[in-house]
Parts: structure tokens; sequence; C-alpha cells
């Protein structure tokens, strides 16, 4: 909703998508394209030149094409119904839900590769060096083209206004493209871990270091899930990090003579999109549109319901 629009008018729309949610739509079904491109090469050359490296990096990048896919279809189906009146405030949470659901994935790959990897140090078994740095080696390339296509570019950040009221500017995180960036950067770290494991094997014949980067991979992927599934997890039940300072701005807009705010409540409802439910308590009734005044400048601020009584002398 752009700022010229009067954004608490009734009637009014209910699209609360991030800003760049078209733009990271595609960028998530390119990724896709390229992921799923590299998966049938690595496959197809591992099949044909009898190489398992190729063959099971080729089948572990399709487990990120699939997450990713939750990703993408989660964008498709938010554009899709934004205009479904049955979303009371429109879909603009999809994208927490799908990135809560690409976290648990997350999650499981940190658990496989750490199992992995446990299972290879007491049971090591035969590699081949030069081929499997090989494919490390295009496995990181790919990966970091594809996270740099997935990278979001909104910051968090505060100003002031030409009228000096403390105006909240937040781009909003978009934490289903932070999911599908985890998960190529899942990739790309465990290509890192795998090329340094694997010249320290060949050059020292230091076999162990490859499950052991393994296992430390696995943990710092898992750590990651975990701010994920914490992140999104927080948006789905509303909850307010402690950081949001969004509900003492609207205090702050409406303190005066006579007016109370016994009541509030704040929620995420989309990517830089908040909305509001507040009672207050007047001494002198004005119309509620000239509350929502006093709040118009504030621009996360996408929805608004006001309760007015009058103070009992």
């Amino acid at each position: 909703m752009s700022q010229a629009e009067d954004k608490f008018a009734a009637p009014h729309g209910h699209v609360f998508l991030g800003a760049d949610h078209d733009r990271n739509e595609r960028r998530t079904w390119l990724v896709i394209g390229i992921t799923a491109a590299m998966m049938v090469i690595e496959i197809a050359a591992g099949t044909i030149y009898g190489s398992m490296a190729l063959v099971a990096d080729g089948w572990h990048m399709s487990t990120h094409a699939a997450a990713m896919l939750i990703t993408a279809l989660a964008y498709l189906y938010a554009r899709k119904h934004r205009d479904n009146p049955r979303f009371s405030f429109g879909t603009g949470k999809l994208g927490d839900l799908a990135g809560f659901a690409s976290a648990i994935i997350l999650a499981l790959i940190a658990l496989l590769i750490g199992w992995e990897s446990v299972q290879r140090l007491y049971n090591p078994v035969a590699i081949s060096f030069p081929q499997a740095i090989s494919v490390a080696v295009v496995g990181l390339v790919v990966n970091l083209v594809c996270a740099w296509l997935l990278r979001d570019d909104h910051a968090h950040h505060h100003g002031h206004d030409h009228d000096h009221h403390h105006t909240h500017h937040h781009a909003g995180q978009d934490n289903n493209i932070r999911a599908a960036y985890l998960h190529v950067l899942a990739d790309a770290l465990t290509s890192v871990l795998a090329i340094v494991a694997l010249v320290m094997g060949s050059v020292f014949g230091w076999g162990w270091m490859d499950p052991m980067m393994g296992i430390v991979g696995g943990l710092v992927i898992a750590r990651w899930s975990v701010g994920l599934i914490r992140d999104t997890g927080r948006t789905l039940v509303d909850y307010l990090p402690d950081g949001e300072d969004l509900p003492d701005e609207i205090r702050t807009a409406l303190v005066a003579d006579g007016v109370q705010v016994t009541d509030l409540h704040v929620w995420q409802i989309g990517p830089g999109h908040f909305a509001a439910a507040l009672s207050l308590r007047v001494e002198t009734v004005h119309a509620p549109a000239f509350y929502r005044e006093k709040l118009r400048h504030i621009h996360d601020l996408s929805h608004l319901t006001i309760e007015v009584e009058r103070a009992i002398p």
C-alpha cells in the first residue's frame, strides 16, 4: 500500500504483502531452476561416469530444491489470494508459515548431515579426493550465485520526518526469502567445509577431517534453523520482539490532555505491515478519524481499529 493512499480509510484493502514480494518470487523460481538443472547434470554425470560423489551431491541438492519449492509456492499462493476476503488480514503471513516449514526441513537436514558424519567417523569410506574437490567447488560456485540472487536488500532503520515526529521505518524482514537464502547458504557452507576437509585429507592424509567438518556444518545449520523457527514462530503467534517499539510510538503519538490508552494490541500481518487495535478513554470525544490522523505518520501501521469511550468524571 503506497503512502499516498489513505491506509485507514473505510472501506480499504487488506493486501499486506512484502515490498519485494514479486521480485522475491521471481528470484526464487530462478534459483530453483538453477539448482534443479545442476542436480540433473550431477546425477546424470555421476551415473554415466560411475561417480558416487556426483550422484550423492546431486541428490543432496534436490532436498534444497524441494525446500525452496515451499518458498516459491507460498509466494504464488499469497499473490493469487491476496484479495480473498476470507483471509481477514490478507495473506502476508503465509511467508512466515512457509519459512517455519522450511526451517523444520533445514533442521532435519542438519540432523542427517550430523548423523552421516558420525557414521563415517566410525566407518570411514575411501574418498577420490580430486573428483570430490571438483564437485564441491562447482557446487560452491552455484550456491554463491543463488545466494546473491536471494539476498535481502532491506535493512531495519529508524528516522525522523520533517515535522520531527518519530517515524518507524522498517522495510520488514521477509522470512520466506530468508528461509530459501538459508537453504542455499547451508549448501554453500557444506561445500566450503568439504573443500577444506578434502584438501587437508589429500595433502596430509587426514581422512577424519571430512566427517568432522560435516559435524561442524551440521551444528551451524542447526543454529540457523533454530533462529528461523524462533522468528517465524513469533510472527505466527503474534509475539512482538523485545526491540519492536511500535506500541510505544502509538502511545506517544496519542498522548494529550485527557487521552488514555486503556487497551492496545499490536501484531504483524505481513513483512513491514502491522495492525493495531486500541481502546481510548477521553474527556472530549472526537470521531475515530481524529485519532487515526495522529497515527498516520507511522509507516508500518497498515491496519487500525479504534474504540473511543468518554471518561467518567
